[in-house]
This record gives C-alpha cells, structure tokens and sequence, in this order.
C-alpha cells in the first residue's frame, strides 16, 4: 500500500510551466533520491506534497495518520527561541495529546458506563502513543541527540539566531530526529554541513527503517543512502531503480535510443513529403501519393526535448597584484568571544586554498575578516597591494524583489540590455528564469545570479565561501573547471573533498587553530 499517491500534477508560476501531468507513488521503506537541474522543480514538488503550495491542478494523497517530516532549504527559526526549545518543540504533538488526556480525565468524572468505555479506550490509545515516542523521557532525548550532533557544545540555551547556517542546520536535523516522522523529506541536507556529520547522516540515512525522500547534487553521499532515483526533466518526473550513477547510464542509453528513433522517423517523414510532393498531380500515382499523405497525418511525431542550456564560467581577470595577499599578524578572530587562538597566516600570489573544518569554529567569520567586514578582537590583517577581490557570501543578500535583470544592471549599470541578457544566459539562465524576480528560482539558480556577479567584474583573488551550495551537477563541474583555469587566487571555504580536490594547492584546517570544542 502506497504512502504517498500524486495524482497528474500540474503546476506553473505565471506562464512558466513547472510540472505537466506528473504522477508519483511513495512506498514503504523506499529510499528515493530527487535530482534533476536547478530551476525544474525539485524544491516546489515538496511544497506541494507538503501542503506549502497547492497545485493547479492534480491530487496528492497521504497514507492517514502518517507524520511527515521536512527539513527544508529555505527553513527559517523562530528568532529568541533557544536550541533547547527548537530541538523541544519536535514533541508538541505529544503535548498536544497529553493536553487530550487530561480533558478525557476530567470528563471521566461525570460520564455514563457506555462514554467511559469509550473514554478509557481512547486514554489508552493515547499512553501507548505517549509511551511510544519517549514522551517521559524528552529531556533526556533531547541531551542525547544534542551531543550526538555537536549542539551540547554550541549550548543548549543559545538563541538560535546567532548560529552559523551549519549549526542552524544541524539543530533542524535533530528536531526531525526526535520527532521520529514516518516519512522523511530532505532538501539539501547537507548544505552548510562539515565532513563529520555529513558521515553521521549518511549512517543515519542508511540505517532509517521508513521512507524518505532526499534532494541532494552531493552525488557520492546521494549514492550511499538511495535505492531509486526519481528525474525531474522537461516537466516530468521518471522513476530510475538503483543509485545515480545507474541512472545515469539507462538514462544516457534511453536518450540514445529516442535519438536515434526520431532520426529514423525524420528520414521517413521527408522521404514521405517527397513522394507526395512529385505524384500527387500525376493520374496514374495520385491514390498512392493519397495514401502516403494520409500515414503522414496519422504519424506520432516524435519529439526531442530541447537541450538545457549549460552553463559557461569565465571569471574575468584584473593585473597581477603583489606576492603577499593577506598577512596576519597574532589575529584572534570572533564576536563577542574568541573563536581562534592568535593567527599568522600568510597567503602568496597563485595560492589557490581551501578552508575546512566543523561547523561554527569561524571558516566565514575569518573570510570577513581577512576582507576587513568584521573588526577582529585583536591582532591585525595586512592586504596586499593591487588586490581585486572578488567575494561570494554564504547566502544571498536583499529581498529578491529584483528581476535577474535588474540585479544584474544594479551591478553593471553600463551594461546594454542585450549584454545582461547574455550574461545570464552564459551562466545557465533560461529567458524565463531571466524574467523572473530573484525571489521565486530555486537556490541554485539564485547561485548562478550570483556568480555572474561575480564572473562580470575582473578580480585577481577569488574570495568564496560554501560556492557550491544549491548548484546541480553541470553547474559544480564547470565552476570547477573555471576556478581551475583562473590565474588569479582563490581563498575557498568547502565541505566538498570531491571539488576542491585536484582545485586546491592547499587546505587550511581551521579545527586546529580554533578556541571552540568540536
């Protein structure tokens, strides 16, 4: 019996169509893997499912008394809430039942023999499921989950506001753990998370009894947890079995056999054309010439889906600076406490490193230092002569209520509007999606705005923090390739060994030099 039934989905914004007549069925303990380009609608099919949105049309049907739950990539914390109550609230079901309990109780006193009955079976049902989630013991569950995931550390009484989005994302993932949901549904679980928790959510993916559906571009961490694949291209949505990497190779043999058919039928439909254009006006061949004609008309044209546009880096290079590009001398990095001990660090012309390291120990807040964004707490950065930086925060700033256009022109006001136009396009951008207000693509296409950004404007030091956060495969490849080929330098926060492996001349582990228990 399927849990979840989505019954010919169609779903567009304005007259962009997103999904055409899409059905899906979820089973009991499929592990299925979500992928496709950014902009086709991974995100937007689990606010359907989820209730966030309501499609335009179709019906989506769930399994009763089935918990779902959803770490979004977009989730926002309540601001003054702490850690604890974040990871608490994961039991305000049960609370809500306890609260039924208690009004049962209170009814018991003046009810009939018949509603008692009634009554104490209902408070049975209600214990067992009390019992059943760990309800007697959440303070304890909570304390557990909080250190299995690093959050004991952070502290419990933190106000959740203050987290880095690791941390925020870590501390989303435990509150789904306690809840013990059927179905889990996760996009991009692993944005934002260090190498350890990545290898402790895969344990955890792999050994979850029930469903889950999970939107991951991390291929080597999609492969280790999914059984199923499931392609959202071209408004549609195909079932794969195996990982991604099977997937890709029936889909690459189907996508051959479909080309191969419509050039066969395409030699067949010009070879028809022909015949009837030489003897339809001839005595003799007109019934002939007819009925070829007529096959013609009956034809099931087959036809090829239009191909993605790729996207195409080239990140634009200023003079050469000096040799130094930052010093530091004894610099103690934080807010309102240290995160480091002193530093003196030293990056050279050509130096292209990569930052890694947990969660919340300081990867970003010492790129904005070394950018001189934040103040340090002591010591000194020195910059050296002639830079051009060019800088990528972690997450995008305003509100989104620019067209890509517009944000775009914001940045180069001397640009022509073809000249914008292209510049989106090069970077993977569909005229659709150049149209539209940054606020309603998808992370990834968001990401790819930004980098154009930052390709338009020579630079001759690349600054980068979690780049390739939300990019779809192609995308991540050719960032790849591009940072490779820029001559300048790059200083690169990254969680990802597989892209900075073969990029980087360097890694710089800040787990060793930071003050935070990790």
């Amino acid at each position: 019996m399927s849990i979840l039934n989505v019954e010919h989905l169609t779903h567009g914004f304005g007259d962009r169509a997103i999904f055409n007549d899409v059905s899906f069925r979820l089973l009991p303990g499929e592990h299925i893997g979500l992928v496709g380009a950014n902009g086709e609608g991974k995100s937007t099919f689990m606010n359907i499912i989820t209730g966030k949105l309501t499609p335009d049309e179709g019906k989506v049907e769930w399994a009763k008394r089935v918990r779902v739950g959803y770490l979004d990539q977009h989730t926002v914390l309540t601001p003054s809430m702490t850690v604890r109550q974040v990871l608490s609230s994961a039991f305000d079901f049960l609370y809500e039942m306890e609260t039924q309990m208690n009004e049962i109780c209170d009814k018991m006193g003046e009810a009939t023999a018949e509603e008692l009955e009634v009554y104490m079976e209902e408070l049975g049902t209600i214990q067992d499921l009390l019992t059943m989630h760990d309800f007697y013991m959440i303070d304890a569950k909570v304390e557990e989950v909080a250190r299995a995931l690093g959050l004991a550390e952070i502290g419990l009484d933190r106000d959740v506001t203050e987290l880095s989005g690791g941390q925020r994302t870590k501390v989303l993932l435990g509150k789904l753990l306690l809840e013990k949901p059927d179905i889990l549904l996760l996009d991009e679980p692993t944005n934002y998370l260090d190498a350890e928790h990545i290898a402790w959510l895969k344990r955890y993916l792999n050994e979850y009894e029930n469903a889950f559906i999970l939107i991951s571009h991390d291929i080597p961490f999609l492969n280790s947890v999914i059984n199923l694949i499931y392609h959202m291209d071209n408004k549609e949505l195909n079932r794969y079995v195996g990982d991604y990497d099977k997937f890709q190779e029936v889909y690459a043999m189907k996508k051959a056999q479909l080309e191969a058919a419509y050039n066969k039928q395409q030699k067949e439909i010009a070879d028809l054309k022909d015949f009837v254009a030489r003897n339809k006006a001839r005595v003799a061949t007109r019934n002939m010439a007819m009925s070829r004609q007529k096959k013609l008309d009956k034809m099931d044209v087959i036809e090829l889906a239009a191909e993605k546009p790729k996207p195409e880096f080239h990140f634009k290079e200023a003079r050469t600076p000096g040799r130094i590009i930052f010093e530091t001398k004894e610099l103690v990095i934080g807010y309102d406490e240290p995160l480091s001990r002193p530093l003196n660090l030293t990056m050279e012309r050509g130096q292209k490193i990569a930052l890694i390291g947990a969660n919340g120990i300081g990867k970003t807040t010492l790129l904005k230092s070394l950018l001189g964004l934040i103040k340090p707490l002591s010591g000194n950065v020195e910059q050296g002569d002639y830079l051009e930086l060019g800088y990528f925060e972690q997450e995008m700033s305003g509100d989104g209520n620019n067209s890509c256009i517009e944000e775009l022109w914001q940045e180069f006001p001397g640009f022509s509007q073809y000249e914008v136009r292209s510049a989106l396009a090069k970077c993977g951008l569909t005229t659709k999606h150049i149209e539209s207000l940054v606020k309603v693509l998808s992370g990834g296409e968001q990401a790819k705005v930004r980098l154009c950004k930052l390709i338009n404007r020579p630079s001759n030091v690349l600054v980068l923090d979690e780049p390739t956060n939300h990019l779809d495969v192609d995308a991540k490849e050719e960032l790849k390739r591009a940072l490779t080929a820029y001559k300048g330098s790059i200083l690169m926060v990254c969680h990802e060994p597989e892209f900075y492996k073969g990029l980087a001349t360097e890694v710089w582990d800040l787990s060793r030099w930071t003050t935070r228990v990790i």
